[in-house]
């Protein structure tokens, strides 16, 4: 009698596939591994490159300069209104590329999950993260995904990373600016970080302040048509607009004076930033840029930006001077001046 055993009457029990929620094998490279990409992530980001599961994308890219950007997502809560974790790693990524003028090609995308994640709100932001995608003309090439074990991690974190290729004859540079150019602002500052806290601190108003999380590429494009000559834009995310214009400020060795009457903030945002102590120019936004144009675009640029869907609202904020170089100053309401600084510390954490 032999001692082999009957291979034909044993089974070897595969993972279960349908779990609730991210397990650590799911970051193991095995089968779960491939369950996840191939049943959750590959119908979300589907792309002639990413299908190809290479451990690269190789792109045929126009010629002339790249622009490269990445970036990594913390914001907590995972959803707020206007947005969550997923749309907004998109929309940032493809902003920071913008801002160069650049046609934006492709995007990467790296996942942290944590183990527990909840497959439901998994599936949520790789569905937001696909429309978003859609929305800015954009395609996923290429990407990664690991599991830390519970409490390394809060919930999911994203890193994103773009391509894109500047216009030939096309140099914006914060340090380009000149006295008398005119900046500008897309629309209202605040909204995003204020979405983010209100949640975050249990703030409830007559209506919801949400996120205005969006993609700008097709504004910069409008931009650009109508002013050929634009010296600088800027989407101003942590550390707010204040943040943005100080760096101009610096960069170029000019001062900027700011007219508050021409800065709009919505009554509900300026509601929770009142309650929160928190002053709007420095609070973070993600769907908002700031350009710096010569004085003789500006009106034809504030048009071409108010026919964008993203603009609307965009309107001369203030003018670059030669007086107090490196500074930014503000006419307030009251006919004074102010000083708008660069913030000290971080007053919102974790926003995006």
């Amino acid at each position: 009698m032999s001692d082999r055993p009957d291979f034909d009457k044993m089974s070897c029990p595969l993972p279960l596939m349908d779990l609730d929620s991210i397990q650590l094998a799911h970051g193991a490279g095995g089968l779960l591994s491939a369950d996840l990409i191939d049943r959750m992530i590959m119908p979300r980001f589907a792309s002639p490159e990413l299908e190809k599961l290479e451990d690269q994308a190789v792109l045929d890219l126009p010629p002339g300069r790249v622009a490269f950007s990445t970036d990594t997502f913390v914001v907590s809560p995972l959803f707020f209104p206007g947005g969550d974790i997923g749309d907004l790693a998109i929309n940032g990524t493809v902003n920071d590329v913008a801002m160069s003028g650049a046609e934006v090609a492709a995007l990467s995308v790296g996942f942290v999950l944590e183990e527990g994640l909840p497959m439901a709100d998994f599936h949520r932001i790789l569905c937001s993260m696909e429309a978003a995608a859609k929305k800015a003309g954009v395609r996923i090439v290429t990407g990664d995904t690991k599991v830390v074990g519970k409490g390394s991690c809060d919930g999911i974190f994203i890193n994103t990373s773009g391509v894109g290729v500047i216009p030939e004859g096309l140099n914006l540079s914060a340090a380009s600016l000149q006295p008398g150019d005119a900046v500008i602002l897309s629309g209202t500052l605040a909204d995003h970080g204020m979405a983010v806290m209100t949640v975050r601190e249990g703030l409830s108003f007559q209506s919801t302040v949400e996120s205005d999380s969006a993609a700008l590429n097709g504004l910069v494009r409008s931009i650009l048509d109508a002013g050929p000559g634009t010296r600088t834009l800027r989407d101003p995310t942590r550390g707010g607009a204040a943040t943005s214009l100080n760096e101009f400020a610096k960069a170029s060795g000019v001062g900027i004076k700011l007219d508050e009457s021409a800065i709009k903030v919505r009554p509900d945002v300026a509601g929770a930033c009142e309650i929160l102590g928190i002053d709007p120019m420095y609070v973070a936004n993600e769907g908002k840029l700031i350009a710096v144009v010569p004085a003789d675009q500006a009106e034809a640029v504030v048009a071409a930006m108010r026919d964008n869907e993203h603009g609307q609202d965009a309107a001369i904020i203030g003018t670059v001077v030669a007086a107090h170089p490196g500074l930014v100053a503000m006419k307030t309401g009251f006919g004074a001046e102010r000083i708008v600084d660069m913030p000290v510390g971080e007053q919102l954490p974790r926003i995006c």
